[in-house]
């Protein structure tokens, strides 16, 4: 089921199926500013990535000696959520554990996903809930798919990226699996990265230190916009499918990330993870800033 939101400047669509943000359209012109989810670049529109940011190695991974399997980015973003708010400026949704969870992730949790709708932005907040009897452990991340170009008859090459701090950064690659390696290349240097197909040949740009708190797509043809506003997240995943012709790039917070390739620790000793004591809560939130 779809639930909506509008203001007069935005309208938003959100599914029960992921609390996944389905569309962010401007009233003004009708122009769409997410992703449709066609399968032949990716099914997806904006999941959120639960409790794993990418992939653990063999798809595996390890609490207090024993192992458990989930795929890439978790399952959350494949589980049916409850609308629990639903205002003329809020929409929230609920998943909590459930015997089925237990056998792929050993925590008693609840995930809570708004969507916030505040004249030309719109707020996503995340609060996870400790509901165990022992401290939890989890990553969290975002995974929107921003269209590109945001006008058409404009090409992909004719947009850009714009931070708002200037960046002298290298990418972390990933290998042929899809987990982190320890190689490192120069990626950003300044304030703007020219988009093209070419530039995610060896899958996501994956980055461990900007300085960035807005990152906007933009053209070099219209002025149109839309930027994302994420503070205090210490990864930053940019991503188009490596085949081309995507019509999207995606700029992903995160709050975790991927397995180093060499990896065989214990869950809780994973670098980037998020804990939670016994009867507590987290919070972390980004934001979309639509620029017409």
């Amino acid at each position: 089921m779809l639930h909506t939101l509008q203001n007069d400047i935005l309208k938003i669509k959100v599914s029960d199926f992921g609390a996944e943000l389905k569309s962010i359209t401007g009233i003004s012109d009708g122009a769409e500013y997410l992703h449709n989810g066609d399968p032949q670049f990716w099914k997806y529109t904006s999941p959120v990535l639960f409790p794993f940011v990418g992939k653990v190695v063999n798809n595996k991974y390890r609490v207090n000696g024993k192992e458990y399997e989930l795929p890439q980015h978790g399952f959350a973003r494949t589980s049916e959520f409850q609308c629990v708010r639903e205002t003329e400026d809020e929409l929230a949704f609920r998943l909590e554990w459930s015997e089925e969870t237990l056998k792929v992730y050993p925590y008693k949790f609840m995930l809570e996903i708004a969507y916030i709708l505040r004249d030309n932005e719109v707020e996503v907040m995340w609060t996870v809930e400790n509901l165990d009897d022992k401290e939890i452990y989890f990553s969290i991340g975002a995974h929107p798919a921003l269209k590109c170009p945001l006008v058409d008859g404009e090409n992909f090459d004719d947009c850009y990226l714009k931070f708002d701090v200037a960046e002298k950064s290298s990418r972390i690659l990933l290998t042929a699996n899809g987990t982190l390696s320890h190689e490192r290349k120069p990626a950003l240097d300044g304030k703007e990265l020219n988009l093209s197909y070419e530039l995610f040949k060896d899958d996501a740009l994956v980055f461990d230190d900007l300085k960035s708190e807005k990152i906007s797509i933009c053209s070099r043809k219209s002025s149109k916009s839309i930027t994302i506003r994420a503070m205090h997240f210490p990864y930053m995943g940019i991503w188009s499918p490596a085949k081309g012709g995507a019509p999207f790039v995606c700029i992903e917070p995160w709050l975790g990330h991927a397995d180093y390739d060499d990896f065989k620790g214990d869950f809780s000793e994973k670098e980037g993870i998020n804990k939670i004591p016994v009867g507590e809560s987290f919070d972390a939130g980004y934001t979309f800033i639509i620029t017409e």
